[in-house]
């Protein structure tokens, strides 16, 4: 009995032991963190690596700034320089900057990332992958182009359309606003007007592939379209016949058609313009009007030995004729 009793009071002592080690532990735990103001050894070790590892994220995001930055300057010489010399479209701005779609691929880090850190480095990380595949594929175009630089020259637009002879034509309407011919009203006169007798030859002005051959009765008329590459389009309007067909490639100085006045036309001449990018420019900034007809047909003949016979594409023979 009394040994029971003594292993009794031997746990009950334990037990007020234990009682007063927990709420010393609380007391000290209180005082260290509370009062003096002091961190646990494992949560101080936590904040210091936390630290560390957010300098280097904050080094890495420094990094990506200068990468940044220097490919900024990558896409601004390709779309202003490179592209624009081989007369290639800009890559859009959405296009180069697009993220990723989708699922939430970022969903991971905002259980670990509570102040987006690691979260707003991985999305720039992705990006800028991006925008490098998009740059380098861009560089991948330019190069291939490039190889063709050679042929630039030859299918940039630089003569007249016509024979520069000033017995023969006079220019009734040059690029830019004008008084319209039907209503008065002043418009954007896209092209430049050669006013002559039908039946002049008309030839073209670059290399290049027949893009369209079309008619509009209340517009150009007979006309073509010439897709010279490089950005650069020409169009020939108000013809009298066609002698090339869509799809056929065409040399500079070979011809083409020939004048006349079909569609909305005031009086017989060849309505013609230089598209870059989609967009009309001034012909008079890709020929010269004062070289001699000897000059002319010269430069004409180095390129096509003989004129082609002119005949009407079949689609347009029946709305002609009788024009």
């Amino acid at each position: 009995m009394q040994k029971k009793e003594r292993h009794k009071r031997g746990f009950l002592r334990l037990g007020v032991m234990f009682a007063v080690s927990l709420v010393m532990a609380f007391i000290y735990f209180w005082i260290y963190t509370s009062v003096l103001g002091l961190e646990l050894p494992k949560t101080a070790y936590l904040k210091k690596s936390n630290a560390q590892w957010g300098s280097k994220i904050e080094v890495l995001n420094s990094q990506l700034d200068r990468h940044d930055e220097a490919l900024n300057m990558l896409q601004m010489r390709d779309d202003d320089i490179y592209r624009a010399i081989f007369g290639m479209n800009e890559i859009p701005a959405a296009v180069r900057n697009a993220g990723f779609g989708g699922v939430n691929r970022y969903e991971k880090y905002d259980l670990i990332d509570a102040d987006g850190l690691l979260k707003n480095t991985a999305i720039r990380l992705d990006r800028m992958t991006k925008k490098t595949y998009v740059q380098s594929r861009s560089f991948d175009e330019v190069a291939l182009l490039s190889k063709r630089a050679g042929d630039m020259a030859s299918c940039i637009p630089a003569i007249p359309p016509i024979v520069p002879d000033k017995r023969k034509y006079r220019l009734s309407s040059t690029f830019g606003y004008r008084s319209d011919p039907f209503s008065g009203r002043s418009t954007m006169h896209k092209g430049v007007d050669f006013s002559m007798k039908p039946g002049n030859p008309v030839y073209a002005t670059g290399d290049g592939v027949v893009e369209s051959v079309g008619f509009e009765f209340f517009g150009y008329g007979n006309s073509v379209l010439i897709d010279h590459g490089f950005g650069y389009k020409t169009r020939y309007a108000h013809l009298k016949s066609i002698g090339v067909v869509e799809g056929m490639p065409v040399k500079r100085g070979e011809c083409i058609g020939q004048s006349g006045n079909s569609g909305k036309s005031s009086g017989p001449h060849l309505h013609y313009e230089v598209l870059y990018k989609g967009r009309p420019v001034n012909p008079y900034n890709y020929y010269d009007l004062d070289m001699s007809p000897d000059e002319y047909s010269t430069l004409v003949q180095s390129t096509a030995d003989a004129s082609p016979k002119i005949t009407l594409h079949p689609s347009h023979q029946k709305k002609v004729k009788g024009r």
